[in-house]
């Protein structure tokens, strides 16, 4: 794992290394968007063809390891199914979505890991949410950990890949991308 001041140099040799103060920035702009609902710039973090994967849990202590074989609470393998699901909160057509919770997205712990590939680095954090929802007035603490790709792009670091991790999924109410 890096420690605070390394850097990752990544494969493919041309672009410059990757620092974990700029992968941290890059975390905390997107807890920061969420938090203020700017969906657009939000999904502008994320790659077109980026995964975005939140997997149930198989038993206590594992969770389950293909999207495409085994239950996901949430599952887009591109931008497009967040770009659909950003689409259907803000038109009103997600029930579930009404009204918006109030959140606050928590970043914290944040490292690079140890797999680096074409122009990226694998980057691994903790998170919490608070979140409130005026109606019935329930507050909601969501935790867990992220395991991102992320790569050196023309425009600047994009998320490749975000698996969320939550660990309290017996959830009292619906699960979307704004809380986690």
């Amino acid at each position: 794992m890096a420690c605070i001041d390394e850097a990752r140099h990544v494969q493919g040799g041309g672009m410059n290394p990757i620092h974990l103060n700029d992968v941290t920035k890059l975390l905390h702009q997107e807890a920061h968007y969420l938090d203020t609902q700017q969906w657009d710039l939000w999904l502008n973090l994320f790659l077109e063809e980026a995964e975005y994967w939140v997997p149930a849990w198989k038993s206590e202590h594992e969770t389950t390891s293909n999207p495409k074989a085994e239950l996901s609470l949430i599952y887009y393998a591109t931008r497009a199914g967040l770009e659909d699901r950003v689409w259907r909160v803000r038109s009103g057509r997600s029930v579930a979505s009404k009204p918006l919770p109030r959140t606050q997205h928590n970043v914290n712990n944040v490292m690079l890991g140890d797999k680096t590939f074409n122009d990226g680095v694998q980057v691994l954090c903790n998170w919490t949410v608070h979140q409130f929802r005026t109606k019935p007035q329930e507050v909601e603490v969501l935790f867990g950990r992220c395991e991102y790709d992320i790569v050196q792009h023309v425009t600047g670091l994009r998320i490749q890949r975000k698996k969320v991790i939550l660990f309290n999924d017996y959830l009292p109410a619906m699960l979307d991308f704004y809380s986690l």
